[in-house]
């Protein structure tokens, strides 16, 4: 039985197993279906150079000869589009989607495949029939009328791109039913070591106890929708814990919450007691979540999400890092706590060329903790300082989280990112700071490394010619944006460039290199859309039980001023952290707040430049609280990504610990923005 495991972690191994395997007839169809999806996924993944190219002859077309091209417009979208529809497949059979480990990873084998099996025929069966088949229709009027661009001299066949809807998602119900067969044939098997763990009833003791609490909230509201929109986050919460992909139990309990509300809309829930509804929801009006996908795909600010991750996945492959952690080293080795002075400028440097906080994490893991642990470094500092350094990258610009925060807030990504660099900066000097001075009152956390060499000219040569490379394509990217010079989209493509020619002249690039990060890519930008393609689902049905209305009338009840109503907010938000990731606070959380915020009348300076002045630093603020969810645990993703990468000797309680001061330092800036809002509204403006 032990082959089967290993075929099914290496897809390579697959092919060779079948002859061999005594039960390979019954398992050949599911490994097939896997090489099929993972074969498309590795023809589509290429989209993404041509995405690059396009967006470089967009911009060269346009300075050479002062005219715009509607179709390298479009052409951009429709391979956004197509990339992140196949991917979602893709990711599944690789089991790349985000989820919730803290319980899932204390689950035996057997356990976590019956999760697996039920969450696919309850939660992710009925998305996969409605997208199929409102999708089809969505297409078949689109060819039906034969619509085109709306511009002149855009593409034609417009319904081609959607297309891809009801396509990708019957290439997902495939790669489901795979996955369906892999378990199932495991569960009949029995194979060696797949009852190692707890069983199911920790995680039916989990939901019960959200049970307990969804019942005691819904006597705090009065009518039906409201006691179904508390039912449904509290559900949503609850399920996360199953380890279930976090797309998936978003769509699934909003499909199926939609059918809840169709039955007490019906009067067929009238054993319950409650009253009926009027939320008009049924599967036809749920359908249009469709037209809510298709806007995604075909949404330009979204085009710069895969190229600024193949920016920041092509800078790791360069060896920027490599060569700044030697040259730094050098630079800092005489000073008290100088290798984690290093690590956390390298960490704002990778900040603001990647965006990235996986990469970052790990990459400044792998380079620093080996040495930090051999310089007698305390494990809780070591720890601390990468995973903070790490997550610089969620607020420094350029951020996928800017991005995706300025599509769902109607904001200027431009003005987003002018917004967030001087919080950026405060809380990496924040980090600098307390490094600097607790290494110098308790020096046997970060002691001196022996025999360290006071650093030469050379050494300073050498950290220029480390740093100034990238520092000028950070400076291309974010510099081309602030002058007006290209669009937030078209700098990304640029720098996804630019890293490109980095990698070539560093001479680290190769075919292998381009292959692994086109599939790092190919699978980021498809589970970040994934959730927001659940996001999108969820959201439709909250809003129309009411959600949207629930929440305003609940922060209002408070009492609570202009200040400290935006004060409880950001205090949700970081407790929400604790559980949910950036993403779905983002994409669910935040749309909600909007006219909240708007309606509470501060009155926050924008030098007569900025249209929202009020938005756009309660947007900062949003995010420098969303950074700290990532070093909160449970769901803090950055002590996973460390904790994959330590040495034995870190435990992962240093970790916690570690994390600690650096939480509160960035609740720290937090406050400093929250008291001095020009710090995000002047930079935006001045660039104007």
């Amino acid at each position: 039985m032990s082959n089967i495991k290993s075929v099914e972690e290496d897809p390579v191994a697959r092919f060779e197993a079948i002859v061999e395997h005594p039960d390979a007839d019954r398992y050949r169809p599911a490994i097939m279906i896997d090489s099929f999806v993972k074969s498309v996924g590795h023809v589509v993944m290429w989209a993404n150079i041509a995405l690059i190219a396009a967006i470089a002859a967009q911009v060269a077309l346009r300075y050479a000869l002062n005219q715009n091209y509607p179709k390298l417009d479009e052409i951009q979208w429709h391979f956004y589009g197509l990339v992140t529809m196949v991917g979602i497949s893709y990711a599944l059979v690789t089991d790349s989607h985000v989820r919730v480990d803290l319980l899932h990873l204390q689950l035996s084998r057997q356990a976590q495949r019956m999760i697996e099996i039920i969450g696919i025929i309850v939660l992710m069966s009925p998305v996969l029939y409605l997208m199929i088949d409102q999708g089809f229709d969505y297409f078949y009027e689109s060819y039906r009328v034969g619509e085109r661009s709306g511009s002149p001299t855009g593409l034609p066949a417009r319904w081609a791109l959607k297309a891809v809807i009801p396509i990708s998602f019957a290439l997902l119900a495939i790669a489901a039913i795979a996955r369906l067969m892999h378990d199932v044939h495991a569960l009949l098997t029995a194979a060696d070591g797949e009852r190692d763990g707890r069983g199911l009833a920790l995680i039916g003791a989990v939901l019960l106890g959200f049970a307990v609490v969804a019942f005691g909230l819904s006597f705090l509201v009065e009518t039906t929708e409201d006691k179904l929109v508390v039912a449904m986050f509290v559900s949503f919460i609850a399920l996360l814990f199953t380890g279930f992909p976090v797309a998936w139990t978003l769509a699934g309990i909003g499909v199926l919450y939609c059918g809840l509300a169709y039955l007490f809309d019906n009067d067929l829930m009238a054993w319950t007691r409650l009253e009926s509804t009027f939320t008009g929801l049924d599967y036809l009006t749920l359908g249009a979540v469709v037209n809510r996908v298709y806007a995604t795909m075909s949404n330009a600010v979204l085009v710069a999400l895969p190229m600024f991750i193949f920016m920041g996945l092509m800078l790791d492959e360069s060896g920027v890092a490599q060569r700044l952690m030697a040259s730094m080293q050098r630079l800092f080795g005489t000073v008290r706590g100088g290798l984690a002075i290093t690590v956390t400028l390298i960490g704002i440097i990778l900040a603001a060329s990647t965006g990235i906080i996986g990469a970052s994490v790990v990459l400044l893991g792998v380079l620093s903790l080996p040495t930090m642990m051999q310089q007698k470094y305390s494990p809780s500092m070591a720890a601390g300082v990468v995973s903070a350094s790490g997550t610089l990258g969620i607020l420094i610009p350029p951020s996928i989280m800017l991005v995706i925060m300025a599509d769902q807030m109607a904001l200027s990504v431009g003005d987003l990112f002018m917004a967030a660099v001087f919080p950026g900066v405060i809380i990496g000097a924040l980090y600098l700071v307390y490094i600097f001075i607790r290494s110098y009152l308790d020096p046997d956390v970060a002691p001196v490394p022996d025999g360290a060499a006071a650093p030469d000219w050379a050494a300073v040569r050498d950290v220029l010619v480390a740093v100034l490379p990238t520092l000028g394509l950070i400076i291309a990217v974010l510099g081309s944006i602030f002058a007006g010079i290209t669009t937030p989209t078209e700098a990304s493509g640029i720098g996804a460039l630019g890293a490109t020619l980095l990698a070539l002249a560093y001479r680290k690039l190769n075919l292998e290199k381009l292959k692994n990060v086109l599939i790092s890519t190919f699978n980021t930008t498809a589970y970040i859309f994934a959730i927001f393609l659940g996001a999108t689902i969820f959201s439709y049905v909250l809003r129309e039980l009411g959600g949207d209305e629930l929440i305003e009338n609940m922060i209002a009840s408070t009492g609570l001023g202009p200040t400290a109503t935006i004060a409880f907010i950001l205090l949700i938000v970081f407790l929400l952290g604790f559980v949910l990731d950036w993403i779905e606070i983002t994409l669910i959380v935040l749309p909600l707040m909007r006219p909240i915020v708007n309606g509470l009348g501060l009155d926050i300076p924008g030098y007569g430049e900025i249209d929202e002045p009020v938005l756009l630093w309660f947007v900062i603020l949003v995010a420098v609280t969303l950074q700290t969810s990532f070093l909160t645990p449970p769901v803090g993703f950055a002590l996973f990504y460390l904790k994959g990468v330590c040495p034995p000797e870190i435990r992962l309680r240093h970790i916690y610990r570690g994390t600690v001061p650096f939480v509160l330092l960035q609740l720290t800036g937090l406050a400093i923005v929250f008291m001095l809002p020009w710090l995000a509204t002047w930079l935006p403006s001045v660039a104007y």
